[in-house]
């Protein structure tokens, strides 16, 4: 599975759904968070890329955010 930012995936922990803040495929972890983001923000954390859902389903499908919520390349870092 590659992810990009901006992406919204589910991880196999639980049944929220979170926005790909950023990725390194070298070390194999990204940056998270949960979305929609709360009122105030949302924390974003770091996880190993095992994490990622990667068997997409009708029930929890790997989806684009809705357009103009991908993150500016600055914001949260």
């Amino acid at each position: 599975m590659t992810l990009h930012q901006g992406d919204c995936v589910h991880l196999t922990s639980d049944d929220h759904l979170y926005q790909v803040i950023g990725v390194d495929d070298h070390q194999n972890r990204c940056w998270v968070r949960r979305w929609p983001m709360a009122r105030h923000g949302s924390p974003v954390f770091e996880i190993s890329l095992h994490l990622v859902d990667g068997q997409p389903n009708a029930d929890h499908p790997r989806f684009d955010c809705p357009v103009g919520a991908r993150p500016s390349e600055a914001q949260d870092y």
